[in-house]
């Protein structure tokens, strides 16, 4: 099994993916010469070892950045308010996978792979007889482990995200014929890559030319004073509202 530590902080997604892929190439998943390369180069590692050649793989890292969002200001590391215990794993990503008939769950800040039982095959099927069961068992047990982690916390909490690494949809629809399907996944990766962009532009120099330009034609009017003013009550609304207002009114 490939397991790897997390070795650097906001990598846990990329990480998450790693893990099911490279845990992968033997069920006919083919993984291409970068990352074929580096697992077998790593094969031998420690988890610890393992997570450092992943975070300094040119490869990875140019792709994993290729998706950051823009971050025009840097913060001291030891300005920043320490993190609450009961938000440790908030926007944290990990993988589950089935491996020689039992389920994993694979978190890099975890020491090792945590196992969460075998995949006991249905009374009506048998491997020969059921070729599918496999997967199907896996996907039914994961659904249990997921919502027993989700119910470690409070109802009102939804900032969950699931995904699941499946096969490209254009080849499929490509072998069915379906150019609908076919149009409609190509739109979709349009799209991706223009919000992609728009994350990894760095908007700072834009927002002060408006922020001065709004400025300077307030004064002009003289409606300066007016105009803060007004600006500053609204702030005090959104500010008690996020205070005493329901979750969902709270400004982003």
């Amino acid at each position: 099994m490939f397991f790897a530590a997390q070795t650097i902080q906001n990598a846990c997604g990329t990480q998450a993916l790693l893990s099911v892929l490279l845990n992968k190439d033997h069920e006919g998943v083919e993984l291409g010469p970068t990352l074929t390369l580096f697992k077998d180069f790593t094969q031998g590692f420690p988890t610890e070892l393992r997570g450092e050649a992943l975070s300094n793989d040119p490869t990875i890292r140019e792709v994993h950045n290729s998706f950051a969002r823009a971050s025009p200001f840097s913060l001291d590391p030891s300005l920043r308010p320490p993190v609450d215990p009961n938000d440790s794993d908030l926007y944290h990503f990990i993988a589950y996978i089935p491996h020689n008939n039992t389920l994993y769950e694979l978190d890099g800040l975890q020491p090792h792979p945590i196992s969460h039982g075998p995949l006991v095959p249905p009374a009506s099927s048998t491997q020969t007889s059921d070729q599918n069961w496999y997967s199907q068992q896996f996907a039914k047990q994961v659904v249990e482990v997921i919502q027993r982690r989700i119910g470690r916390y409070g109802e009102s909490e939804i900032r969950f995200n699931l995904l699941a690494c499946c096969r490209d949809l254009r080849l499929r629809a490509q072998e069915m014929g379906d150019m609908v399907l076919l149009e409609r996944e190509r739109t979709k990766r349009r799209n991706w890559a223009w919000e992609n962009a728009l994350r990894r532009h760095n908007f700072v120099g834009l927002i002060g030319e408006v922020a001065k330009g709004v400025a300077a034609e307030k004064v002009k009017n003289g409606t300066w004073d007016e105009w803060l003013k007004g600006a500053k009550e609204r702030a005090e609304e959104r500010r008690k509202k996020g205070r005493g207002g329901d979750e969902m009114d709270l400004d982003e």
